[in-house]
C-alpha cells in the first residue's frame, strides 16, 4: 500500500504564507530475478507492463545476458533471436538493473536476496543434460564416449565454458545422434550444412574453421520410439530437406504402416500429419548416390558404447517394439541388437536443472517444486519465492512457450505484491555492496560495450557479430 505524509513547504518569498501540501513518500516494491535468459527477461517485461512501482534487479552468472537465446539458438536461425529487441527494452528501463558476472549461491546467497527483496524469481534454466546411463558412455579403455549435444551446441555458439571441448571432425565420416528433438536436428544440420552457408551467421570463428576441415558425411539420428512420437517440429525437419545434395533416409514403410494404423488419431493432429507427409515426400529407404546423408532411425534404444578396430567406436542398440496407445506408446525391447559404427556420438535426450543452495528442489523431476510459479517445499508455499522457465516446468517448449510461462509467474508475483510492505533501495544497495556485487558485476551499459565490440569485429567478415568466447577477455573489454 502507498503511504502519504504531510510535509511543510518553503514559502516562495517573505510575507507570502503557504499551506502545507501532501507529498507522496512510499516504498516501491523490489523483485530480484535469478537468471538472465528468456524466462527472466520475459518475467521482467510482464512486471514492467503490469505495474508502476516495481523495481527489478536481474542477476546472471555470465557477463552476457540472454542465456540460450545467445548460446543455444542455432546460428542459422537469426529470426529466433529477434526477441532480444524486447529484452533490450526491458534492460533499458530505469526500473531495471542488470547484474552480470554474479553467481547467486556462491558470490551472493539466496537467503540475502530473499531478506532484501519483496520477491525472488528463480529462472536460471537447465544447465546439465540427461544421461543415457549405459556402459561406455563416459569413455574408458580406449573408447571415446558420448558428448552431450548441449555441450556441442554451446561450443559452436561460443559459450565460454564449452570452448575446451575437443571436437575432432577429421578422423571419421559418421556421427550418431541419440534423440529425436529439435536440438538433435540442429546438431545434424550444422554438421551437414556447407560451412560457406554458415559463414555469414554468428557461429564462432573457431567452430567455423573446424567445420571447414570436417570429413563428416553421414549423420544418423536415432530414437527409441516411432515416427509418431518424435519430439522435433515440422519446421526443423523441413530445413533438413532443403540441404543441397543430401540424401534423406528413413524407413518409409514403417512411417506408412504407423500412419495407416493410427489414421483416425493422426487426422486430428494436423501438424503431425504434415510432418509425416513431409517424411513420405522427401525420404528414401536407402542412399545410393555417394553424397552426404541424413538418416532418421526409429525403435532403437542405446545399451552400450563399444571400442572398435575399424572405427573410433560403435554404439549398440536394442531394437524395440511399441506398446500402448499412440500418444502414450512405450518402447519395449525385443532382445535383438544392432551395432552402429561411428566417430562422434552426441546425446540429445533432454536438459536438467540443478539445485540452488537455499531453494527447494525436486531431485526426480529436476525442477523447483511450485504451484503456478509459487515455489513450494514439502507441499507448502515458500513466501516470496517463485520459479519461471525450464527450472519451473522442465526443459520443454520453444521461446514462445517460455514467454507465456514467464507471464504466468509474473502475474502470480503481482498478485502477491499487494500484501508486500516494500523494501528500501538503500538497504538493498548496501547488501549488494557488502556482498561485493557492485564492484564485480557487469552492468547493462558495460554489456552493451561488449555487444558493440562483437558487432564491430564481425563487420569485416560479413557476420552480425564475432562472439568473444573467453570470460576474462569479456571483462577486460567491458571494464
Amino acid at each position: 500500500m502507498k503511504a502519504f505524509i504531510l510535509l511543510p513547504q518553503r514559502t516562495a518569498s517573505p510575507g507570502i504564507r503557504r499551506f502545507s501540501v501532501s507529498v507522496q513518500a512510499y516504498r516501491d516494491k523490489n523483485i530480484a530475478i535469478v537468471g538472465g535468459g528468456a524466462a527472466g527477461f520475459y518475467t521482467a517485461a510482464r512486471l514492467l507492463a503490469k505495474t508502476q512501482d516495481v523495481n527489478i534487479d536481474i542477476f546472471e552468472q555470465l557477463p552476457t545476458p540472454y542465456g540460450l537465446v545467445r548460446f543455444g539458438v542455432a546460428p542459422d536461425h537469426p529470426e529466433v533471436k529477434n526477441c532480444t529487441t524486447k529484452f533490450d527494452q526491458v534492460s533499458g528501463s530505469p526500473r531495471v538493473r542488470y547484474f552480470g558476472n554474479i553467481q547467486v549461491g556462491r558470490q551472493l546467497a539466496l537467503e540475502k536476496l530473499r531478506s532484501a527483496y519483496d520477491g525472488v524469481v528463480l529462472s536460471y534454466g537447465a544447465s546439465e543434460d540427461r544421461k543415457l546411463g549405459i556402459p561406455g558412455e563416459d569413455g574408458a579403455d580406449g573408447k571415446w564416449g558420448v558428448v552431450p549435444a548441449r555441450q556441442f551446441v554451446a561450443w559452436y555458439n561460443g559459450l565460454p565454458e564449452a570452448q575446451g571441448l575437443d571436437v575432432d571432425l577429421k578422423s571419421f565420416d559418421r556421427v550418431v545422434i541419440v534423440g529425436h528433438g529439435n536440438v538433435a536436428l540442429d546438431c545434424a544440420r550444422i554438421l551437414l550444412t556447407e560451412p560457406s552457408e554458415l559463414a555469414s551467421t554468428d557461429i564462432t570463428a573457431h567452430a567455423l574453421e573446424t567445420l571447414r576441415g570436417s570429413n563428416v558425411r553421414h549423420v544418423e539420428m536415432i530414437g527409441r520410439r516411432g515416427p509418431l512420437q518424435v519430439a522435433f517440429t515440422t519446421k526443423e525437419l523441413r530445413e533438413m530437406t532443403k540441404i543441397p545434395a543430401l540424401d534423406f533416409i528413413c524407413d518409409r514403410d514403417l512411417v506408412a504402416s504407423e500412419c495407416a494404423k493410427w489414421a483416425e488419431w493422426l487426422d486430428a493432429s494436423r501438424s503431425l500429419k504434415r510432418m509425416m507427409d513431409l517424411l513420405t515426400k522427401h525420404a528414401v529407404n536407402a542412399g545410393h548416390s555417394g553424397r552426404k546423408s541424413f538418416t532418421l532411425s526409429f525403435l532403437k534404444s542405446p545399451v552400450e558404447v563399444l571400442a572398435d578396430q575399424a572405427a573410433p567406436q560403435r554404439i549398440r542398440f536394442q531394437i524395440n517394439r511399441l506398446e500402448g496407445p499412440v500418444d502414450a506408446a512405450r518402447a519395449v525391447g525385443t532382445g535383438e541388437f544392432v551395432d552402429v559404427p561411428c566417430g562422434l556420438i552426441l546425446r540429445s535426450i533432454g536438459y536438467a536443472s540443478t539445485p540452488l543452495d537455499g531453494a527447494p528442489f525436486d531431485g526426480r523431476r529436476k525442477i523447483i517444486p511450485n504451484i503456478a510459479g509459487r515455489a513450494t517445499d514439502n507441499g507448502k508455499l515458500v513466501p516470496g519465492l517463485y520459479a519461471a522457465g525450464w527450472v519451473k516446468r522442465g526443459p520443454v517448449g520453444v521461446i514462445a512457450t517460455t514467454m507465456q510461462d514467464a507471464y504466468r509467474t509474473a502475474d502470480a508475483v503481482i498478485m502477491d505484491l499487494v500484501q508486500a510492505q516494500g523494501q528500501p533501495r538503500e538497504a538493498i544497495d548496501q547488501m549488494l555492496s557488502e556482498s561485493g556485487v557492485l564492484s564485480s558485476c557487469v552492468t547493462n551499459a558495460q554489456w552493451k560495450r561488449l555487444e558493440a565490440f562483437e558487432a564491430e569485429a564481425g563487420q569485416s567478415t560479413g557476420k552480425p557479430r564475432e562472439k568473444v568466447t573467453n570470460i576474462q577477455q569479456m571483462l577486460s573489454i567491458v571494464k
